[in-house]
């Protein structure tokens, strides 16, 4: 039998057809459950590609830029397994990106720093003055941020939970995140619980806040997870509901 040097597969193929003769009997068996267990193997090739490519395509080119930032900023501040996907995810949902980005309400740079929480972050931790724009700065500023008002929510009910109120706290202030697990029956509880209470903020804000922890957990923090970015994943299964 002559086989194409250049085709590995066959020629293993090959191989196994002539090896199927034992003691004069063919076991023609064999050569079939090779083949099929070859294909099934490229089949879960293919399909893993296919699936680390499309959350990459996901993922928009711009982050790529700082993720080896992010992960050293990261990791300094919360060790090894430091939340990376979720904190990639939260500066997507803050400003896509954007190292200049500047919201009508005056929240600056990549992070979206206002400019009261960034001297405030910069005069407690250090690291020079505080500069929003910088996207090192930024990212450090973040991580060690995000993980004061981790640190101020022991007691949820897992975490996912924790993170989200963590996340609840960047976006609108502990002080209505404590307002509002003070006013709920399950304090352990944001998604559709302690985070649905208005704890006296205009709906606006309400919807805002509620909205800011489910699409950075359920939507995009999926997508840097599964485009490789670390962290423990937060898993939809583990919500309230």
């Amino acid at each position: 039998m002559t086989t194409d040097p250049r085709d590995p597969v066959r020629d293993l193929l090959a191989l196994v057809e002539r090896g199927g003769f034992i003691e004069g009997r063919r076991h023609p068996t064999l050569a079939a459950k090779v083949r099929w267990a070859l294909l099934g193997f490229v089949a879960g090739v293919v399909a893993t590609l296919w699936w680390a490519a499309a959350a990459s395509a996901q993922v928009p080119p711009a982050a790529e830029a700082y993720r080896r930032d992010l992960v050293r900023a990261a990791q300094d501040v919360w060790g090894i397994d430091a939340p990376v996907s979720l904190l990639a995810a939260q500066l997507h949902a803050e400003s896509g990106w954007r190292p200049g980005a500047v919201s009508p309400a005056g929240a600056r740079g990549l992070a979206q720093f206002i400019d009261s929480t960034a001297a405030d972050v910069a005069r407690r931790y250090g690291g020079g003055p505080a500069n929003p724009f910088d996207p090192r700065w930024a990212m450090t500023a973040q991580s060690r941020y995000m993980r004061e008002l981790h640190a101020a929510v022991a007691g949820a009910a897992n975490p996912s939970e924790r993170m989200a109120f963590a996340l609840a706290g960047y976006n609108g202030g502990m002080r209505w995140v404590q307002r509002r697990r003070a006013a709920s029956p399950t304090p352990e509880r944001c998604f559709n619980a302690a985070c649905d209470i208005n704890p006296g903020i205009t709906a606006a804000n309400q919807r805002e806040n509620r909205a800011y922890p489910r699409r950075i957990i359920l939507e995009l923090m999926p997508r840097y997870h599964a485009a490789g970015w670390g962290g423990p994943a937060l898993h939809a299964r583990y919500l309230g509901g």
